[in-house]
């Protein structure tokens, strides 16, 4: 898998096609054998919350909803365009570089 925590990602397919956003979580989904990741700002649901106390009110709130990561490109954060990602050694450790600029994604 090639994303990771913190990186920004867009939406490629499905009703939320074209958003951007941040990965805030990636967990393993049972179900469907597969990797989901929780975006910052994209595939809101609206749940009930009931009142946890005097300084977390209650009432309606918008949580973000795993989507699947086969449903999600990274964005390169040096050029800014939908990357494919390689993998390479850099030091004597293995980076992501994106095939794009040919710049390192993580260092």
């Amino acid at each position: 898998m090639q994303l990771r925590k913190g990186d920004v990602v867009e939406v490629i397919t499905g009703e939320e096609r074209g958003r951007r956003g941040k990965i805030l979580r990636i967990e393993w989904h049972k179900e469907s054998n597969s990797y989901r990741a929780i975006v910052e700002g994209v595939n809101l649901a609206k749940r009930h919350q009931r009142t946890r106390g005097p300084d977390k009110p209650g009432g309606i709130v918008d949580l973000p909803n795993p989507i699947d990561v086969s449903n999600l490109v990274l964005i390169c954060p040096k050029c800014g365009k939908k990357a494919k990602v390689k993998r390479a050694e850099h030091e004597g450790r293995r980076v992501r570089v994106c095939k794009v600029c040919e710049e390192i994604i993580d260092v």
